[in-house]
């Protein structure tokens, strides 16, 4: 296993960690079952996304590297390559775990360098999947944020982030917080099978209905629509109207992207459950990792109708959801030491 190329943008010598700070381990309880996780104390935290990224924002944190969600689809299959890990099941099964992320930027927020720019989580791997349940990372990163007031914003299909609730609240105080829970269907065959390991699509609507009623308010990135399985006109008004009816703030259609390690293990699944749809993918990708103009703009044309119909505003691609500072707020955007305040314990009611 290569530990000293996690990230494909750096030389081969630099390493985020070294190889003696790796502890592998496994659980022995059946949420576990089959999975190996490498706890890894990084030398790093913060990622600046490239220049040539479509992402809106500038800075990352991923906690974690692979995913036990399991999408077939998943963009970050290829970054387990970089470890000599297999794409595939490697992927779903072998979880990399930077337990000293929330140190790390604590220490990094602390920097006087460090300008206050928006830091944007859950757009490689889900910082809220299963492994987050045992390891709980994100408290620690949300109170060094909060402590902060760095803006920041979380995609995830994860419902553990009701855990977090509390802190979500208490950062939304002092600084920007946007939310978006991905939901792309509401079908249940299709999610048990290109989604096997996440909460099903009701769930996370479910969670997106308790931030939105605990006064986080939380947009829907409705990702992905799967040509041909998940785009008829019937399932995409069923999917807006079960957003809508959850209280989303917002909806934004994405249409499934291919990138290389994700194309393969996509079409070997589509091969195996639906080997008729295989010539007609080959067709709409030909050209690369994305569907055509045409077909995206049919379907955000058709989202963003029925979201009208329904009583959402549509937000542009990738936008995050955020909540706006109260006017009063006297606390600086960017301080150079932690804000210090009275604890205080908010409820959920």
């Amino acid at each position: 296993m290569r530990w000293d190329n996690l990230t494909h943008d750096r030389p081969r010598d630099a390493a985020l960690f070294g190889a003696d700070a790796v502890t592998t381990r496994t659980f022995d309880t059946p949420e576990f079952a089959g999975m190996t996780f490498h706890e890894i104390r990084a030398k790093s935290i913060v990622n600046r996304v490239p220049g040539a990224s479509r992402m809106p924002f500038e800075w990352t944190v991923n906690p974690y590297r692979g995913c036990t969600h399991a999408c077939v689809y998943c963009f970050a299959r290829k970054t387990h390559s970089y470890l000599d890990l297999d794409t595939g099941l490697g992927f779903d099964s072998q979880i990399v775990v930077k337990v000293n992320a929330p140190e790390l930027l604590r220490r990094k927020l602390a920097d006087r360098r460090w300008q206050g720019e928006h830091i944007a989580m859950g757009t490689n791997v889900d910082c809220y999947q299963r492994a987050e349940g045992r390891y709980r990372l994100m408290p620690g990163i949300i109170s060094a944020l909060r402590d902060y007031a760095n803006p920041f914003s979380i995609l995830t299909k994860g419902t553990l982030i009701l855990r977090d609730l509390d802190l979500l609240r208490q950062a939304a105080e002092v600084t920007e917080v946007g939310v978006s829970v991905s939901v792309g269907f509401t079908d249940q065959a299709l999610w048990r099978t290109v989604e096997p390991g996440t909460p099903s699509p009701e769930r996370r609507l479910d969670a997106v209905r308790t931030l939105t009623e605990h006064g986080i308010g939380c947009g829907v990135l409705m990702a992905p629509v799967i040509p041909f399985l998940g785009d008829s006109p019937d399932q995409l008004r069923a999917t807006v109207r079960a957003i809508a009816a959850a209280g989303a703030t917002s909806v934004t259609p994405l249409v499934l992207h291919l990138r290389p390690g994700a194309r393969e293990w996509f079409m070997a699944w589509l091969g195996r459950h639906h080997p008729y749809l295989v010539r007609r993918y080959e067709r709409l990708y030909a050209e690369g990792a994305y569907a055509p103009k045409w077909y995206q703009r049919r379907i955000t044309r058709h989202v963003h109708e029925l979201a009208t119909e329904f009583g959402i505003g549509p937000s542009s691609p990738g936008k995050a959801r955020r909540i706006e500072r109260p006017a009063t707020d006297p606390l600086p955007r960017v301080p150079q030491q932690p804000l210090v305040q009275e604890p205080t314990q908010l409820t959920l009611l």
